[in-house]
């Protein structure tokens, strides 16, 4: 068990007070030990979190859980141990237990998670929810920062938006009832959408990614929204990068003269 005097237990109640408190938290999600140095340098950076997308691919798995659990954590300890920041990380549905995933999580450092209810039935995914919060609760870390996910976007296909948003909106709720602080909603929501999220779950309730097409960070912010993270999107602006140089290197060119030495 965690000693609750811990700077896992402190960091965790530091990120949780990053998420309720009215000022919008984001996180550019990172995936090893220098993009996580790289972004916890830039002034204004208050935590980290880690993108499981991003990790598997660069050990060459595909996202959704192939990429073993220990390799995952293990990744996600270095990030951890490379920053004095509170770490969250993205665990996908949990690894088959989602409980003991978070538990060990927790034994390196971790302080806040995001779980994917993956659509599974509600009162399954809710007794995840709540066996959750139980684990970090029995580590001495009572602030744990779940960031109970719901796909009902990700995976709406071609339903009725209203119907999604129904779904949304009962699962997280249940997620809350359960225990979770925050809920994250991943997909392209617009203002009426977020509005009827943060509305049912109350401010600084909702997460929600950074993808183009949803509201500004200024509107978020204003409607209650408790944090943005960005997902894979960082490690594909980086690798966008990696790309346009190689191409021109190709024509005859070299590194932009905006490089910075960060490293």
């Amino acid at each position: 068990m965690t000693d609750p005097s811990s700077g896992t237990a402190s960091k965790a109640t530091q990120l949780l007070g990053l998420h309720r408190d009215p000022t919008l938290l984001t996180v550019v999600n990172v995936w090893d030990v220098i993009s996580a140095t790289v972004v916890a340098d830039v002034p204004g950076t208050t935590a980290l979190a880690s993108a499981s997308h991003s990790i598997a691919a660069s050990y060459g798995y595909p996202d959704g859980e192939n990429i073993p659990r220990e390799l995952m954590l293990e990744a996600v300890e270095r990030i951890v141990k490379a920053t004095d920041l509170p770490v969250s990380a993205d665990l996908e549905g949990g690894y088959g237990d989602p409980a003991e995933t978070i538990r060990q999580a927790i034994g390196i450092g971790v302080v806040g998670a995001n779980i994917e209810d993956q659509m599974r039935p509600l009162a399954e995914a809710a007794a995840n929810v709540e066996a959750i919060i139980r684990a970090a609760e029995a580590e001495g870390v009572p602030d744990f920062v779940l960031n109970a996910r719901t796909d009902a976007f990700v995976k709406a296909g071609d339903r009725d938006p209203a119907d999604v948003l129904k779904d949304a909106v009962e699962r997280g709720k249940a997620f809350l009832d359960a225990g979770a602080p925050v809920v994250f909603v991943p997909g392209r929501l617009d203002e009426a959408q977020v509005t009827t999220l943060v509305e049912a779950f109350g401010p600084q309730k909702l997460t929600l990614i950074g993808i183009p097409g949803i509201p500004s960070l200024e509107r978020l912010e204003e409607l209650g929204v408790a944090r943005v993270s960005y997902g894979p999107m960082s490690q594909n602006v980086a690798l966008t990068a990696l790309q346009e140089l190689v191409e021109d290197v190709h024509r005859g060119g070299g590194v932009p003269s905006t490089m910075r030495i960060l490293n």
